[in-house]
């Protein structure tokens, strides 16, 4: 049943696009499936390479990673389980280059270095918000609407007032502009930024070749074939090996006390 009053296919868009943030925006998921990067590993393996989760939090994140398809356990035999990406786990890898040069490019720099990981983790945050999805969608098809017009289009069946929290979320971000109270908004440099993300989000969404993504109907540029990145932070020039991957000491701070984003900290 379609979310939004939106034309069925970007509703649909939207909805897969959503989804996706939801199976890898969960804390530490991205960093599992980093960690599972090349050969399966057996369990204990694997945990050796995120050392700061418990097995009672490891083995919950596994599961849910499975059940959404991007992870994959094999069963040798009742002594020799290992786990591994599967094809779809894979094709989002390629992904995570596009989210840090989009991070490294407009969100606010912070006071030291910070491993890509937590780029990746930052940016997730801000597009998971509630309604985040489809409201940029709707901004960069329409250009300037008014909180009522967003309203209408992408919560149909709310008071249309409910717009506004989401939408000053959106402001606080950094992804959405306003000129103030009454006035329309429409997308920042950092809200029109996310075309390659978006895109890529969505070709892998809907399981097609991320070489597609230059080609979304409201996020692409088909005249432009972005060379591809390497896994390199231009802050703490580290290439991401798996090696290097978490290469600060102890865990990143809880992603819950990331402050609002265009601006991060």
């Amino acid at each position: 049943m379609a979310i939004t009053a939106l034309p069925p296919d970007t509703d649909a868009d939207i909805a897969r696009v959503t989804e996706a943030l939801a199976m890898i925006t969960p804390r530490w998921n991205v960093r599992i499936m980093l960690a599972l990067s090349g050969p399966p590993l057996r369990y204990s393996e694997l945990a050796a390479r995120v050392p700061w989760l418990q097995n009672g939090q490891l083995h919950p994140k596994l599961k849910s990673l499975c059940d959404a398809g991007l992870v994959e356990r094999t069963e040798h035999t009742a002594r020799h389980v290992t786990y591994g990406h599967t094809d779809r786990g894979a094709a989002l890898l390629p992904v995570l280059p596009v989210i840090v040069a989009w991070a490294e490019e407009h969100l606010e720099k912070p006071d030291r270095p910070l491993p890509a990981i937590e780029q990746v983790e930052d940016s997730l945050i801000l597009l998971t918000r509630r309604h985040a999805a489809a409201l940029l969608w709707v901004l960069k098809q329409r250009g300037e609407v008014s909180g009522r017009a967003l309203a209408r289009m992408v919560m149909p069946s709310s008071d249309w007032t409910n717009v506004y929290p989401p939408l000053r979320q959106l402001v606080a971000d950094g992804l959405v502009d306003t000129d103030g109270i009454g006035r329309p908004y429409r997308l920042s440099a950092a809200g029109d930024g996310l075309g390659p993300v978006l895109g890529a989000l969505s070709a892998w969404s809907a399981g097609q070749p991320l070489s597609k993504a230059g080609q979304h109907p409201v996020w692409g540029h088909p005249q432009v074939t972005p060379a591809p990145k390497g896994w390199v932070s231009n802050q703490s020039r580290l290439t991401w090996r798996n090696r290097d991957l978490f290469s600060h000491a102890t865990p990143a701070r809880p992603m819950a006390a990331v402050a609002a984003g265009g601006p991060r900290r």
